[in-house]
């Protein structure tokens, strides 16, 4: 039996990745700097080994493979023992490319914003249909009882991050992958710590688009202008758009662009009710949990990618009638005394603002107390400050945290909100301020790509405790 060693196997990616060898025979260990629940709940549950940290006595194990992920840099000690000792590495990427996804039909789903949400839809889609893919989705499905599978060929839905794949590989991860079916979300700038600017973002994603055949499909957001610019550099498969509908069918702030795909949504339903047009033609009707018309664009990019799998609309949307969402997305931790708390993995100002405009077609009129982290490398560099104050205009409160290290002015970036904005030097002074403004009939959404210093939890006991 083959055996790879996995180096950050609590990242939900490399986790994923050792599910599915676990799945296909290999022999699967690992290691990271902190493996909790739920990683560490999931890896166990599969019998797969793991230690915490990353020491070079670990490859005494005498793996036939390392897999590093890309968390892993240069100087570690392990990475300096395995370069030492000659032993055989690769990325996770590249290890799924050549052992698992070379004789699928992968579905690629791409893009700055909604890549969990439409990966997981689609692959919800597919199993509904009796399809039973693999997939690997960077977050947990509601629908499924893990983030990775395996799964039955042909299909394999993979959510493909523009991410960089490893300390020896700067190439995006998504160009490993090799898709037939691609669906190309949105593009903007981000991950700042990787890339100068949104022009090296497109670069990557024009690598992407070369690596999809003629005979494959291209599912693209009509109303992206930086995905347009992509295309323009080079496009060698039939592609279908997708957008929200305006009176007579144009794709809605695209500057009048037609979509094949598009979405009328009932009024007054917060986009929880929408009918579902290709190329004019109305072909199924979707009334579901999610809200936002952030999420209705992801349900149209999954229909139209189901669609090439050979599943039909109406089937996609009987299948999304029934989708569970994804945990951390719009996700209820918990009421107390009158006040919702919500957890929301949105840290881009983009993703903020989306998910903010889908809380308040939701509530009405009541309060919207948004609560932000600003954690990802690229807010920790200060890139997105000056969108950050627009981002929240649909809150009534804020509450920031102001780290120290954070290494940029984030009190004047928001000071144009006046009293609207709050901030706070650590997360227990945040929950004690939380705690005393929160009323019955608040609406508290904490948003953050990390743990947040378990505030959610924090904050509830302290509304239970006044």
């Amino acid at each position: 039996m083959t055996h790879i060693h996995i180096l950050g196997i609590a990242g939900t990616f490399m986790g994923g990745v050792a599910a599915i060898a676990k799945a296909a025979g290999f022999r699967v260990t690992g290691s990271d700097l902190n493996v909790y629940p739920p990683m560490s709940t999931q890896l166990q549950a599969l019998g797969i080994e793991f230690v915490q940290g990353y020491g070079a006595e670990q490859l005494d194990l005498k793996p036939d493979m390392v897999v590093v992920g890309n968390a892993l840099s240069r100087g570690s000690p392990v990475i300096e023992a395995m370069l030492d000792r000659g032993m055989a590495y690769t990325s996770g990427p590249l290890w799924l490319a050549e052992q698992v996804l070379h004789d699928r039909h992968v579905i690629a789903v791409t893009g700055t914003h909604g890549k969990t949400t439409t990966t997981a839809m689609l692959t919800w889609i597919l199993e509904h249909a009796g399809l039973a893919p693999g997939f690997l989705v960077g977050g947990v499905p509601g629908n499924f009882e893990s983030s990775a599978r395996l799964g039955r060929p042909p299909f394999f839905v993979i959510e493909a991050d523009e991410y960089d794949t490893a300390f020896f590989d700067k190439r995006a991860k998504f160009v490993h992958y090799r898709p037939r079916t691609a669906i190309l979300n949105n593009l903007e700038y981000d991950h700042a710590d990787i890339y100068p600017d949104v022009a090296s973002i497109r670069r990557q994603f024009n690598q992407l688009l070369r690596t999809v055949p003629g005979a494959g499909r291209l599912i693209v957001n009509a109303q992206d202008a930086e995905l347009a610019a992509t295309l323009s550099e080079g496009c060698w498969t039939p592609r279908e758009t997708f957008g929200l509908a305006s009176g007579g069918g144009l794709a809605k702030g695209g500057a009048g662009l037609s979509a094949d795909w598009t979405a009328h949504i009932a009024g007054n339903s917060a986009a929880s009710r929408f009918a579902v047009h290709f190329q004019g033609r109305e072909v199924a009707e979707v009334a579901w949990t999610l809200i936002g018309e952030h999420n209705v664009m992801n349900a149209l990019a999954a229909i139209g990618a189901a669609r090439h799998a050979g599943v039909t609309p109406e089937r996609a949307a009987q299948a999304l009638n029934a989708f569970r969402g994804v945990k951390r997305r719009m996700e209820v931790r918990g009421e107390v005394a009158g006040v919702t708390v919500y957890d929301d993995f949105a840290h881009h100002p983009t993703a903020i603002e989306t998910t903010l405009k889908g809380l308040r077609a939701r509530v009405g009129a009541a309060r919207i107390i948004a609560v932000l982290e600003a954690r990802s490398n690229t807010m920790k560099m200060g890139v997105h400050r000056q969108q950050l104050a627009p981002s929240l205009a649909a809150a009534d409160q804020t509450w920031l945290l102001n780290s120290p290290d954070l290494g940029w002015d984030l009190a004047g970036a928001v000071s144009s909100m006046g009293d609207r904005a709050n901030l706070a030097a650590s997360v227990d002074a945040l929950v004690q301020g939380l705690a005393a403004q929160a009323r019955a009939g608040d609406h508290v959404l904490v948003m953050s790509n990390g743990g947040f210093g378990g505030l959610h939890d924090k904050l509830l006991a302290a509304l239970r405790a006044r």
